[in-house]
């Protein structure tokens, strides 16, 4: 994603390039997910827990793509 090269996509036509406005951006977005993934990494594991995603993680209960307010 880094990559400043000019790269051809698959139907031959180069990529627009991106703004610095844009490069910042996703530069920004890549550091809060880097974050995310470490704060979510240093949570105690859940024993006999229904698996996947906190589903609270939002504020909100989420089971299969459907939220709950507690």
């Amino acid at each position: 994603m880094n990559d400043e090269t000019s790269k051809i996509e698959a139907d031959g036509v180069e990529p627009k390039a991106l703004t610095p406005e844009a490069r910042r951006a996703l530069a920004e977005a890549e550091a809060r997910r880097v974050k995310y993934l470490e704060k979510e990494a240093a949570l105690p594991k859940e024993i006999g827990g229904r698996g996947g995603k906190e589903p609270g993680r939002y504020g909100d209960w989420e089971v299969k793509g459907l939220t709950s307010d507690f």
